[in-house]
């Protein structure tokens, strides 16, 4: 048997309007699903993957990220985001994420989960102690130079001027000269 174009078409058609393909031609009811972002409230963050700078929106509902988008407002990413800005969501809404600070001893083997309160003490402990250890009130010359060189920061291209403003502040403030940023790297 031997099918034209046109007699495919008669018998395509004629199947279809019989139902044949499984497809009816009645209206369907379409129902609005309540939006997930609905009684949520909005504030803009900072992309903190690299040093570009996209502005994202986080819907937060009871303490809660519901979720996260770029910001069509921004100048910078103008609602877009790449494939990590757009997976960002992950980050706040993540079973694996740790919740609790984990602290290894020097020379063991296991990592044990502390406090919150002792783990923050420790770290202040240790910059001071650092910090006792390698300052320098004068250098080889006789200058006075308040330094030490202990101690080193790499920061962040996801903060913002102000942030980085008060942290190069801190920095300088316990005499660090080794400062670096992750957009010159």
């Amino acid at each position: 048997m031997e099918v034209t174009r046109r007699g495919f078409l008669k018998l395509s058609s004629a199947v279809a309007a019989a139902g044949g393909l499984g497809i009816s031609l009645k209206p369907v009811s379409a129902y609005a699903q309540p939006l997930k972002i609905q009684y949520a409230k909005e504030t803009t963050t900072i992309c903190p993957y690299c040093s570009v700078g996209c502005s994202i929106i986080v819907s937060v509902r009871r303490g809660v990220v519901v979720n996260t988008e770029g910001d069509p407002d921004s100048p910078i990413n103008r609602g877009s985001l790449c494939s990590k800005g757009g997976s960002i969501y992950q980050m706040a809404v993540n079973e694996n994420r740790l919740g609790r600070p984990l602290y290894r001893a020097p020379f063991a083997t296991e990592w044990k989960e502390v406090d919150w309160e002792w783990a923050l003490e420790k770290i202040a402990h240790n910059v001071k102690e650092s910090r006792d250890k390698s300052f320098k009130i004068k250098n080889d010359k006789g200058e006075t130079v308040n330094r030490t060189e202990g101690i080193a920061s790499v920061g962040s291209a996801a903060m913002d001027l102000e942030e980085c403003f008060t942290y190069q502040k801190f920095l300088r403030g316990l005499g660090l000269v080794y400062i670096e940023h992750q957009a010159r790297i």
